[in-house]
């Protein structure tokens, strides 16, 4: 594939994306591997189903959080991806991009 017929997305830290149909407002974080969404905001959302949980490390602490599969859009590009439902009620963003959903289609210009 050459680079006419493919070009990669550039975003900066903080972009705007669409979960069933709302758009919110999201951290990019190239730390964390998936994203994580506040439970509240899930709730609200109705994300779901729960498709099982997993062991998170964080500057929290460990934690185990329930993950579930939804579509989001970011840029104009639909992707299916594994978030992970946990408490960021005192976080700045409610959710956080992580990289496996930026890793095919996104380069990140933290001056955006």
């Amino acid at each position: 594939m050459t680079d006419a017929q493919y070009k990669k997305e550039i975003i900066g830290l903080v972009e705007r994306v669409k979960i069933k149909g709302r758009e919110v407002v999201a951290r990019i974080d190239t730390g964390a591997r998936r994203c994580s969404i506040d439970k509240n905001l899930a709730r609200e959302l109705k994300l779901g189903p729960i498709i099982g949980n997993r062991k998170y490390r964080s500057a929290h602490g460990r934690s185990i959080r329930d993950v579930v599969l939804e579509e989001i859009e970011l840029k104009d590009k639909k992707m299916t991806v594994k978030i992970n439902l946990s408490e960021r009620g005192n976080m700045k963003y409610a959710f956080l991009v992580g990289r496996e959903a930026l890793k095919k289609d996104f380069l990140i210009d933290p001056g955006k």
